[in-house]
């Protein structure tokens, strides 16, 4: 159902730490860099795992790594991550009360001379990496996710949505869930310079649409 409530709940409803977590989180981080169930796995330095607190009520939702997210093997370390920051910052969310990972786990580029340029995962592709993301779910048990970009929204919500069209509504995810929906901080880089305050200025209404579920984090 679309236009569910953004709301967040009692802190009393929040589920309680589980034994275990990191270790299974560092097993998920094994599993993922060997995974090879599409081709993207085989090109990429390293897989690149979801990252934060492991009681988030709050899971914040990219594409997939990019170069940088790649090479130092965590994610929103890039220029979008930055600018991501700069956001939480803003908007009074730290970061460590929040869970920020991707739905594809390796970084999909096309080399143009020595540059590795990014490259938007196929449906198929991010089909194959969804259960990781599901396992995620399953282990941080978050209460509402932000969907940052069509592919995370697409992967959240379990069909392609236009996130022009749906930027700053919560619609209900494929975990029953809550899902916010917003652009990904890489489209406010690719945008027009002339605009980049405006695009900024709306980005963050987007996102401050969810700042009751991080009041009560880990």
């Amino acid at each position: 159902m679309e236009g569910v409530s953004s709301t967040a709940p009692s802190s009393s409803s929040s589920p309680p730490r589980r034994a275990g977590a990191k270790a299974t989180h560092e097993a998920l981080r094994h599993a993922t860099d060997v995974c090879r169930e599409c081709p993207i796995g085989e090109h990429a330095t390293q897989s690149v795992i979801g990252e934060g607190s492991m009681r988030a009520r709050l899971m914040l939702v990219g594409e997939q790594p990019g170069d940088q997210e790649d090479l130092q093997g965590h994610p929103f370390v890039g220029p979008a991550g930055r600018l991501l920051q700069r956001a939480l910052d803003e908007l009074g969310w730290q970061r460590e009360r929040l869970y920020l990972t991707n739905a594809v786990k390796h970084f999909k580029f096309e080399l143009r001379g020595k540059r590795r340029m990014h490259k938007t995962p196929g449906q198929r592709e991010a089909e194959a990496c969804l259960h990781w993301l599901e396992s995620e779910v399953r282990l941080v048990r978050p209460r509402a996710f932000v969907a940052l970009g069509a592919t995370a929204a697409r992967s959240l919500l379990g069909r392609p949505l236009s996130v022009m069209q749906l930027r700053g509504q919560w619609l209900d995810s494929r975990f029953g869930l809550p899902m916010l929906v917003t652009l990904h901080p890489s489209a406010l880089l690719r945008g027009d310079p002339q605009r980049r305050e405006s695009a900024w200025d709306a980005w963050l209404r987007d996102l401050s649409a969810a700042s009751g579920w991080v009041e009560e984090g880990a």
